[in-house]
């Protein structure tokens, strides 16, 4: 089954009749409108559906929130592949850190960890203003998803990422292990010894790889390594199944 994302009543409201009759229709809503004039009417309809279809729709807790440090100053929050918003660094001397959606200020605080927890409770709760995707801006998806898929390669074996967009150089304990990255679909991996690439399938091969390349598989070249080459991290095939 398809899942839809659940709308609520105040994002609905900022929403004009024409594209709450676009929302109606992608829906597949079947509740009567009565006034088709009226916003409300288009409103009410949509909303009895959802609440009628429950195992249909989610709501924004059941997405858990993926934050991406894309540098020191610069982050940002997905749930799932999806952009929900941003944090960025301006020269406010009291309050410099800013939760940005669809690039427009939302929120500002005094310290990082206050926007973090600024998004996740409004977006908890449905009150986050919600972050339009922009299907025509293929580059920056494309980055987006490339940083997303290495950080949560790199979570499973608690290394540490420090992007730039459209790749990620990898550390393990304040010790770099090399560099993943994808350039023209093609997913690649250096190590921090090596400047040369080496092609891969995924995200996950390339983590993998400088995983085990760090232990009794460290002298190895990666083109030597197979699927059942493994270490403490386990095996390419046991990931792969």
């Amino acid at each position: 089954m398809t899942y839809r994302a659940t709308y609520s009543q105040q994002r609905l409201q900022r929403k004009s009749i024409a594209r709450l009759k676009q929302i109606y229709s992608e829906i597949a809503c079947t509740v009567e409108v009565i006034d088709k004039r009226c916003k409300d009417a288009w409103i009410t309809a949509i909303a009895d559906y959802q609440s009628a279809h429950p195992e249909q729709f989610i709501t924004p807790a059941d997405v858990s929130l993926t934050p991406i440090e894309i540098s020191f100053y610069d982050h940002e929050y997905y749930a799932g592949d999806k952009l929900i918003a941003a944090i960025r660094y301006d020269d406010d001397l009291t309050r410099p850190w800013v939760v940005m959606v669809n690039d427009k200020e939302v929120h500002r605080a005094s310290t990082n960890i206050l926007c973090h927890h600024y998004i996740c409770s409004h977006y908890k709760d449905g009150t986050l203003p919600v972050q339009e995707q922009n299907a025509t801006d293929t580059n920056g998806s494309t980055e987006n998803e490339i940083m997303c898929q290495i950080f949560n390669e790199c979570q499973k074996y608690g290394f540490e990422i420090v992007g730039d967009g459209i790749n990620g150089i990898i550390y393990n304990n304040e010790v770099k292990l090399g560099e993943v990255g994808c350039t023209l679909g093609g997913w690649w991996v250096t190590r921090a010894a090596n400047t040369e690439r080496v092609a891969c399938q995924s995200a996950l091969q390339a983590v993998w790889l400088l995983a085990v390349t760090q232990t009794q598989l460290l002298n190895r070249p990666f083109e030597m390594l197979t699927p059942m080459d493994g270490s403490s991290y386990g095996s390419m095939n046991q990931f792969l199944n």
